[in-house]
């Protein structure tokens, strides 16, 4: 049967010259309208590819249908039902690599729209009371960090009526979702806002909590009968050359910290964060676009995103690297650093060797190979590396029963069991970094095990992979 075609609607942004100077968000979300009318190009295929590239199984065509109609409480729902937090999802989730990569329509006229509606069923739900709560099921169990696995995790729980404390170590709640994503992407008062949606669900929080040192893992154990970790990894890589003790040279992770979670961004702010006036980021991952195009917004004349490869090779989001272009980011590809030069203890320049790709490496990815005499000095006088991140040792050097493998991540089995029973993980602290939607997968496959050992229902149990 033929489709009739029936164009994509693009998501309404800030002008770029107007938003790379402030931190409003760059996308300005659906009107209900423009929702109902994106979801009525779903075709509501028999088998539904678009649920087989969602990490947390969400029953796309269903809400997609509710929202046609203007039912944006039930499509919220259905949403929720295996989806704890679909207005950062809406915002952050890859969807062009994932539910709308093998959407149908992709082929015909482009992909529906599916982020962008589910953020607008998200913000709508922010507004909607819960309707009702489980009932107690005599179970408690205490989630270590209060990041997207663990708030994810957490909800699942508390939906069947467990008792969940999530411990989280900063003083605000969130994990990377505060400190690690800028509020051009993700307004910390949504975030703020899906959490006080699990406290309406009766899941406790216990914030300045740094499992490991303030309380143990033992002490957990003890006073639960299971315990998931998401404490994330939020150990920064570096380069390892000459300079890298350089003030001026951050990690990204320090970086976005100190902008995000300590609000340097604010007019009023007293956090120390420095202002540099020609940046260099070196790597090109999502947290590079956004430690760049922060740099960008608190004032920097010129930012270069550094990175050894090619434009092909770059891992951030298509998304990320073209509104970081439309803002005015330069990209050095096929450019290493391998030494950072500085003045009087500081920063100011980066000696950089061009590069050349080879064969293919363990990640398929094909290996840089440096060109002999090609090295140039680029000035910088502030550089964030942005090169990934480990799982902190904390939790694992006070527990060492945790197996743990390369890099510090804690080994899991097929339920997201840790190598102690009763005791699960999930998210970056088994992964190592990786997106917000897939640690929330994990989070929620931790949840469903622990019901399973409970022997307990499971609220999602009818849904997509649990």
């Amino acid at each position: 049967m033929a489709v009739e075609k029936k164009n994509r609607n693009l998501m309404p942004e800030q002008d770029a010259a107007v938003r790379a100077r402030n931190f409003k968000e760059v996308a300005l979300g659906f009107s209900a309208e423009l929702a109902r009318d994106e979801a009525s190009r779903c075709l509501n295929c028999k088998n539904a590819p678009c649920m087989k590239g969602c990490p947390v199984g969400v029953r796309i065509p269903e809400f997609l249908a509710l929202v046609r109609d203007g039912r944006f409480e039930e499509a919220g729902e259905v949403i929720k039902s295996t989806n704890s937090l679909p207005s950062v999802c809406g915002r952050v989730c890859p969807q062009e690599e994932q539910c709308e990569k093998n959407c149908v329509r992709a082929r015909i006229d482009g992909a529906v729209s599916i982020g962008a509606v589910e953020r607008l069923v998200g913000d709508y739900m922010l507004n909607v009371p819960i309707r009702s709560k489980a009932i107690k099921a005599g179970k408690r169990v205490a989630v270590v960090g209060s990041g997207p696995a663990g708030l994810t995790c957490a909800a699942q729980l508390a939906a069947a009526g467990v008792d969940v404390t999530v411990y989280e170590a900063f003083h605000k709640t969130g994990g990377v979702l505060v400190y690690g994503i800028p509020e051009f992407r993700l307004p910390k008062k949504l975030v703020e806002a899906e959490v006080d949606k699990l406290k309406e669900l009766g899941v406790a929080f216990e914030l300045n909590t740094v499992v490991g040192k303030t309380v143990s893992i033992e002490e957990l154990q003890a006073e639960n009968d299971a315990v998931f970790i998401g404490s994330g990894a939020g150990l920064p890589m570096f380069m390892n050359i000459p300079g890298e003790n350089l003030n001026g040279v951050y990690s990204a992770n320090e970086y976005l910290t100190r902008v995000n979670l300590m609000g340097a961004y604010a007019a009023d702010s007293v956090t120390p964060v420095q202002k540099g006036r020609r940046v260099a980021v070196v790597g090109a991952g999502n947290v590079a676009m956004d430690a760049a195009r922060t740099a960008l917004r608190m004032g920097a004349e010129e930012v270069s995103i550094v990175y050894r490869r090619g434009r092909e090779e770059m891992p951030a989001r298509k998304e990320e690297i073209h509104h970081a272009e439309q803002e005015g980011i330069k990209f050095l590809l096929l450019t290493n650093p391998v030494e950072f030069i500085g003045k009087d203890g500081w920063v100011n320049g980066i000696k950089c060797v061009k590069m050349r790709l080879g064969e293919p490496d363990a990640s398929g990815r094909r290996s840089p190979e440096k060109i002999e005499g090609s090295e140039f000095t680029m000035e910088a006088d502030m550089v964030i590396v942005a090169l990934g991140t480990s799982p902190n040792p904390l939790i694992k050097d006070s527990f060492d029963k945790l197996e743990t493998a390369k890099k510090g991540i804690l080994v899991v089995d097929e339920d997201m069991m840790t190598s102690v029973d009763g005791i699960y993980a999930g998210g970056d602290a088994v992964t190592g970094a990786a997106t917000v939607i897939l640690a929330m997968g994990a989070g929620r496959r931790a949840a469903a095990a622990i019901l399973r050992r409970f022997g307990l229902k499971n609220p999602a149990a009818d849904n997509v992979g649990v």
